[in-house]
């Protein structure tokens, strides 16, 4: 599968999981407001979230997958299942007593992630309820992303990207089908947390006892492959989830502000993760299987080919997605949570927010495709070491922003955005250095081109807003329709640029999708 056709599947099962996921979001605003409710079920939410990305995410997509795509190079389907197995069985031997300890320590890990709620008795009370409950769903989604992992070193994409689907669908009956029935509707969608992730292993299950890979559990063993994984895990779970670090810290500054921040925080971050996980996750899922088979094979030109193509897609998207979530932040938060128990001042709030964190949208999307230079190489150090120093600056600046109480939230949205920035540039100069990434004449070109047509875009958004911005303030269909409006004529503006700058041919697109991957095309 070429390297643009990978990028679509994954971008497109993405998408449909984003929309989902922005109909969960417009619900549970709605239901939960921005309160203490919400606020404690976002603490509870973020813990399962972040030891997975810690754990699975970051660790096995980074360090299991190249291992993988060695032993199916080496051994064959058989080979390459068996290795899987292994890392199912050092896998569980960590989460489930890990699992254990986290639910009856539940008081005390809400009291580190969170120290900010100490006045708030209630608001703490409910986190550990929530989080007790939501926690197991750490077991199921780890194993879906191992099991994800191995259908990605078959370059088998879709199953794997579908399985958020089912966690928003999950999550919605939850809130609607069980909220009368409980307390209040954070325990609905703990509740919820936890039965999606069982539907989701079970999905993924089965899609790889589809594809010839048998994931029957065995007792765990250190060998040879094993201990060379766990050499590699470590570094790599820190280093590719420094960003999820940093959400986490998010919520720690967050807590010490007043109540309803990490509420507006996690909406204005869910706007901010479409284009994130539509263009980002999807440029990270397809080129690492393929990286490590090129250079293993020894194709070194077609891996550096595909290195440039993921750098100029994710610029592509990610500019004038930028633009446009910084500009229009507040239509864009009105109307898709504002309603209910969701006002007018928190669609402030979070817009502000939005803004702080579009502003690093490029450098997130741009870390997907530079760490997977590392980890293709089997160099989990590095973007380690890198983390770690971007980790620091999140930290200084979120101490510094918090004596501006003016920035309030802003402040913990900016520091996110500021260290992703590092982050790229840190991760990108490193490549160059080694001579590992080299810009090809076509990145070089094409990249001045995207800014220009992103800041054409961002001009036109900014006069519609400007003249026509009062539409938003009212709820109703004219405020859909408007927003509508505003995206089908920013991508009009961007593609119309883009066209007469020759960053857009749909003939090379078509050619993208269906060349051998890295077999770059003509450039002019």
């Amino acid at each position: 599968m070429t390297l643009g056709r990978a990028i679509a599947v994954v971008g497109g099962f993405t998408m449909l999981s984003r929309l989902l996921g922005f109909a969960r979001d417009m619900a549970m605003a709605r239901v939960l407001g921005a309160g203490p409710i919400a606020d404690a079920f976002f603490i509870a939410f973020k813990l399962p979230n972040f030891f997975r990305r810690l754990f699975a995410e970051g660790a096995f997509a980074s360090a299991f997958v190249p291992l993988f795509s060695a032993e199916r190079t080496r051994g064959g389907v058989a080979e390459a299942a068996a290795f899987a197995r292994e890392a199912q069985a050092a896998l569980l031997a960590v989460l489930l007593p890990f699992t254990a300890l986290a639910i009856l320590a539940m008081p005390v890990v809400v009291a580190l992630i969170a120290p900010g709620l100490r006045d708030s008795p209630q608001t703490v009370a409910w986190a550990i309820d929530f989080g007790r409950i939501a926690f197991p769903y750490l077991v199921f989604i780890s194993l879906v992303s191992l099991y994800g992992g191995a259908l990605n070193g078959l370059e088998r994409f879709g199953h794997a990207a579908a399985t958020q689907m089912l966690l928003n669908i999950v999550l919605l009956l939850a809130l609607f089908a069980l909220s009368p029935f409980l307390p209040n509707p954070g325990y609905a969608l703990a509740i919820g947390v936890c039965v999606a992730g069982i539907v989701q292993w079970l999905w993924l299950l089965d899609a790889c006892r589809r594809a010839g890979l048998s994931m029957m559990p065995r007792w765990p063993t250190l060998s040879p492959r094993i201990r060379r994984m766990l050499t590699l895990v470590v570094p790599a779970a820190i280093g590719a989830s420094a960003f999820q670090i940093n959400a986490m810290l998010d919520v720690v500054w967050s807590s010490f502000l007043p109540d309803g921040a990490i509420s507006v925080l996690y909406y204005a971050d869910r706007i901010n993760q479409l284009p994130l996980g539509v263009v980002g996750i999807a440029i990270g899922t397809s080129l690492l299987p393929l990286l490590s088979r090129q250079l293993r094979e020894g194709s070194t030109d077609a891996a550096m080919a595909n290195q440039n193509r993921a750098i100029e897609f994710g610029l592509l998207f990610s500019l004038p997605a930028a633009a446009a979530l910084g500009i229009a932040a507040l239509p864009i938060i009105a109307t898709l949570f504002e309603g209910g128990k969701f006002g007018p001042v928190e669609s402030a709030r979070a817009a502000a927010a939005l803004v702080a964190f579009a502003a690093g949208l490029p450098a997130f999307i741009l870390v997907k495709a530079l760490a997977t230079g590392f980890y293709a190489r089997e160099d989990t150090r590095t973007p380690l070491y890198i983390a770690l120093v971007c980790i620091a600056l999140n930290i200084v600046l979120n101490v510094v922003f918090l004596w501006r109480t003016d920035l309030e939230h802003v402040g913990v949205a900016l520091a996110s955005s500021i260290s992703g920035w590092l982050n790229a540039l840190l991760l990108g100069w490193v490549l160059v250095q080694r001579r590992h990434l080299i810009a090809d004449a076509r990145l070089k070109a094409r990249s001045w081109r995207m800014l220009i047509a992103a800041l054409a875009m961002g001009l036109g958004l900014w006069l519609a807003v400007r003249y026509a911005g009062g539409v938003f303030a009212t709820p109703g269909v004219a405020r859909w329709l408007a927003l509508a409006a505003l995206c089908v004529g920013g991508a009009a503006i961007y593609g119309g640029v883009g066209a007469a700058l020759g960053i857009l041919r749909v003939s090379e697109i078509r050619a993208l999708l269906r060349r051998q991957a890295g077999v770059r095309p003509e450039i002019d």
